[in-house]
């Protein structure tokens, strides 16, 4: 009976000791998940470095225990966690963890937490293999996200159109994570995400790119921590960029980066777009620098023959209404979209798409009117040459007022979803002109 008393309580002990330690691992996730709360952004350049001492303090405190608990599936388990703290890939964290779930195969957050060491290293595969057999010791959230990240990056041997079914699968993933638990912010962001590759996948509808907004500002409304993550702000900062709303991807983009200053993409694209705009802007009042007499020259040429297939009772505008389209000039034009009319000018500069998103031509229209163009899906071959007569039906024309740190632009822009909704020297282009855009974002928290 005495025996049976000892063996309990050390059952028992081993239990409290685990439990301890436990807390210790759950503190260490707590101060880098929740560092903005005792610490002000000043201090963003500091936190990997912080959390690594914290991560160094804590291996520390299970070390102390490692000969009592090496062959312990829980203990191997902390040790996992506490060294994939970090966002690098740790070799000793993928040993801990596989002997864990070796030890224990219904582990489910041992296999989880292999599946991120597995995705830090880059071995999707292996990461895909983990979070599935997590799901089946039992359905849960951290799975679920994590596969949709998973299925989103994994390319298929089948192609466009099995990635296509990837991404469909990984926003229902993402969607039942976000069913289990309404309340956690991290769900709801890798939701956000699917949804990005969803419109990008799925003919870039609005109504999808919406869905991706909400799923962020729910995140940010449900979790605190959610508004000092870095990688929401510069994927929404992305989507706004693509939908033209520059103020708020600049805002984006700038968060990100004081979020985390070692990132190098976010102060990148802040600078770049800042540069777009600036160059625009320059090119629009100076008309491309195109001198007047040669301007004229070729606004001489410029007549309603240039029309080309828009002049038809046949032609099919891009809102799928049939009918010849009657000629305007820009200063006419109004705000949204111009159903039943189409405007037409000369190309007086062009900006290649390197991380802008869009092919940007000048065009000046006969009264000598310059506006930009941004052209999206269009092929790398594709483009608009100086002096080339180009017919936009039913132009969509927005206006631009954009205010960001010491910086301020006012642009009129129109926008061409596609380059086969153009018409150029009074020809439609070729299939070839377009190849759907793909935007760069961060895929993981």
């Amino acid at each position: 009976m005495a025996n049976a008393e000892k063996e309990s309580e050390s059952i028992n002990k081993e239990k409290d000791d685990l439990e301890v330690l436990k807390g210790l691992v759950d503190e260490l996730y707590h101060f880098r998940d929740h560092y903005f709360e005792t610490h002000s952004v000043e201090d963003a350049g500091r936190k990997h470095n912080d959390v690594t001492e914290e991560m160094n303090k804590t291996l520390q405190r299970l070390e102390e225990k490692e000969a009592e608990f090496r062959h312990s599936a829980q203990f191997l388990l902390l040790r996992g966690r506490c060294l994939n703290v970090g966002e690098d890939f740790s070799p000793v964290a993928e040993e801990s963890l596989s002997r864990a779930v070796k030890l224990d195969p219904s582990l489910v957050q041992g296999w989880n937490t292999l599946g991120e060491v597995y995705w830090k290293k880059g071995d999707l595969e292996a990461a895909k293999n983990c979070f599935t057999g997590a799901l089946q010791q039992e359905k849960n959230k951290v799975s679920l996200r994590s596969l949709s990240m998973v299925l989103r990056q994994v390319r298929p041997g089948g192609g466009d159109e099995e990635h296509s079914k990837r991404v469909l699968e990984s926003v229902d993933l993402a969607r039942q994570a976000v069913q289990l638990d309404v309340t956690d912010g991290t769900s709801w962001y890798i939701l956000g995400n699917a949804y990005i590759s969803m419109f990008f996948n799925s003919g870039q509808k609005p109504q999808i790119s919406q869905l991706a907004l909400s799923a962020y500002a729910q995140a940010e409304k449900v979790d605190p921590t959610a508004s000092s993550n870095p990688d929401l702000h510069f994927n929404r900062a992305t989507l706004f960029q693509y939908e033209e709303m520059f103020s708020s991807a600049l805002a984006g983009y700038s968060r990100a980066a004081i979020l985390n200053p070692e990132w190098e993409d976010p102060p990148e694209r802040e600078r770049q777009l800042v540069d777009y705009l600036e160059r625009v802007t320059d090119l629009i009042e100076n008309k491309g620098k195109v001198k007047a007499r040669r301007l004229r020259s070729m606004l001489s040429s410029l007549n309603l023959s240039a029309l080309g297939p828009c002049s038809s009772p046949q032609f099919r505008a891009p809102s799928g209404r049939t009918g010849s389209l009657e000629p305007q000039c820009v200063s006419a034009l109004k705000q949204g979209t111009n159903t039943g009319v189409a405007t037409m000018g000369k190309v007086v500069f062009s900006l290649a798409p390197e991380g802008r998103m869009a092919f940007t031509f000048g065009m000046v229209d006969s009264e000598e009117t310059c506006c930009v163009v941004m052209v999206y899906n269009t092929a790398d071959s594709w483009g608009a040459l100086i002096g080339d007569s180009v017919v936009i039906p039913e132009p969509h024309v927005k206006r631009h007022s954009v205010s960001h740190k010491d910086k301020t632009f006012d642009i009129r822009s129109i926008r061409v979803d596609s380059p086969l909704y153009l018409i150029v020297n009074g020809k439609k282009q070729a299939v070839k002109s377009q190849i759907v855009a793909s935007v760069s974002y961060k895929p993981q928290n």
